[in-house]
């Protein structure tokens, strides 16, 4: 898959109430801190915070409330990206909170382990499977991780994006409890039959679901909360959108060899700087909430050439590994794959960021997917 306040915060499902300080402090609202007590009420599909006070001095800006109706895209919110179109159907809610948008790299990732295993044979079992476990992969884990990450990032959501399904009190808590629950015991389930089925004699598959559902939970719920560290959260989360599902592809159809496990992983640190890419767009609420997201911990500047860093340094050793693997011809195919993309680094990401960041991710990240195909095909076991 790694982030995120003025005197008064209300939103269609939350309202947050702050008292005020002393008449020795001038009516100044006192600011929230991240871990500051707070009590819940349910009243039928709302939710009420009250927050307790800290001795903060900050004045926080007010969040806008809602998302312009006029703006918003249905689209985009089946999606489960920005600009998303405000909804009142429940289903269509639910999906947008497992974010679609974010499936495709894990569902090819399954085709790329797939790839690499060497016996995946374009049979109807073969396909079958390889089906169950795009869905085990994509909408079932990757919607649990989606869906429980904007359930702990709520209060920094709030700030940055308070017409979201949860701080907008579209989807009631007990729903959104329900939700990660049923996708994360489905993914399991899905873990399960995969492993009968490949007729493993150790549950593979369910030990990496079980792995990847952890790590899942421990990047975004405290105490741990791997997120707050810009360099350990995004790794975590690389390395869950590029090794994880590889990992199960080729465990499905072959063995998990450790030299694998080891490039995947040295490949992840190209699924870091993608991850870094999503945090400019929470610089606001990570500062205020205390997250040392890397655009807040070496400013948004440094952080831009860390991400392209990355994501192009990264590629280009794996190139030199194929080169001196005695495949020269993948090599100079992963070379072509990364020319692309540092063009568009240069025209969208290196300028704006955070207005360029849709259309960087969808000019740059095909290069870079169908790089970890040819990767893959490479090192056919």
């Amino acid at each position: 898959m790694a982030t995120m306040a003025s005197s008064l915060l209300n939103t269609a499902a939350y309202s947050i109430r702050l008292s005020n300080s002393s008449s020795k402090l001038n009516n100044r609202c006192r600011t929230l801190h991240p871990a500051t007590p707070i009590s819940l009420s349910r009243s039928r599909r709302r939710l009420t915070i009250r927050a307790t006070e800290t001795d903060a001095n900050e004045v926080k800006p007010k969040a806008p409330e809602t998302a312009p109706a006029a703006s918003g895209s249905s689209f985009n919110q089946i999606l489960g990206i920005k600009g998303a179109k405000q909804e009142t159907n429940i289903w269509k809610i639910r999906l947008q909170l497992t974010k679609p948008v974010t499936w495709p790299p894990l569902i090819w990732g399954v085709v790329c382990g797939a790839a690499a295993s060497g016996n995946f044979h374009w049979t109807v079992e073969d396909v079958a499977k390889s089906i169950v476990c795009m869905m085990m992969s994509g909408p079932f884990l990757t919607g649990y991780t989606q869906t429980i990450n904007d359930w702990y990032d709520r209060d920094i959501d709030a700030i940055n994006e308070p017409y979201r399904p949860i701080p907008s009190g579209a989807i009631s808590e007990q729903e959104v409890v329900t939700q990660f629950w049923v996708l994360l015991l489905g993914g399991l389930g899905l873990a399960c039959i995969l492993d009968v089925w490949a007729g493993h004699k150790t549950p593979t598959m369910f030990y990496l679901a079980l792995g990847g559902s952890f790590i899942s939970y421990i990047y975004s719920a405290p105490p741990l909360k791997l997120k707050q560290n810009g360099w350990i959260g995004n790794f975590a989360l690389g390395a869950s959108y590029i090794s994880l599902p590889w990992w199960a592809g080729q465990a499905l159809f072959g063995t998990l060899t450790p030299d694998i496990v080891v490039l995947t992983l040295l490949y992840s640190i190209a699924g870091l700087g993608i991850a870094i890419v999503n945090d400019f767009k929470s610089v606001e609420g990570d500062r205020k909430m205390g997250l040392q997201s890397l655009p807040v911990a070496f400013g948004e500047e440094t952080a831009k050439w860390i991400c392209v860093g990355a994501i192009d340094i990264t590629q280009l050793s794996i190139a030199g590994y194929l080169l001196g693997s005695g495949k020269p011809y993948y090599a100079l195919a992963l070379l072509g794959l990364i020319a692309p993309q540092v063009f568009f680094q240069f025209k969208y990401f290196l300028k704006d960021p955070v207005k360029y960041d849709v259309k960087y991710q969808a000019s740059a990240q095909p290069f870079l997917i169908l790089g970890l195909l040819v990767t893959a095909l490479a090192t056919n076991h």
